[in-house]
């Protein structure tokens, strides 16, 4: 703060005692160090209301900083969840009508299981399943294959 030299601050006290006189110096000389004390103090106490406001005003800031962010985030994890849940719903109704039509075939066939019982009785182990084991279709009249002799 001040620039004072042990030298300076000697002649200081000198003058001190000559014109305080060597009774009262003591006394002087304890109100000043009270006096230096509480001024000390006091500066301590503005610089750290200083820097409590300035931390404030950061925290402020940082808060307000942290806030946008996490609105950001929820927004884009909405955004996700919703680009999710789009294609969820188009393939649960996928499969509801996958369902719906596997059984409306199911019934249908049972239909035409049922069906020939009347006119007898059919051998379902010989019925064709759609897509699984099939031959090639055999010719109904083709002559027999004629061999020489």
């Amino acid at each position: 703060m001040f620039d004072v030299s042990f030298s300076e601050l000697l002649l200081i006290g000198v003058i001190a005692l000559i014109v305080i006189g060597p009774e009262r110096l003591p006394k002087v000389a304890r109100t000043l160090g009270h006096l230096v004390g509480r001024a000390q103090r006091y500066v301590s106490d503005v610089k750290t209301d200083i820097q409590r406001e300035i931390n404030l005003d950061e925290l402020t800031s940082l808060k307000g900083q942290m806030d946008d962010a996490a609105k950001s985030v929820k927004e884009s994890m909405e955004d996700a969840s919703e680009s999710l849940r789009k294609p969820l719903g188009e393939a649960q109704q996928a499969l509801k009508d996958a369902s719906a039509s596997v059984d409306a075939l199911v019934k249908d066939t049972k239909a035409d299981i049922d069906a020939p019982a009347i006119a007898g009785p059919v051998d379902t182990a010989t019925l064709p399943l759609p897509g699984i084991g099939q031959a090639e279709p055999t010719p109904v009249n083709t002559p027999a294959p004629e061999t020489r002799t």
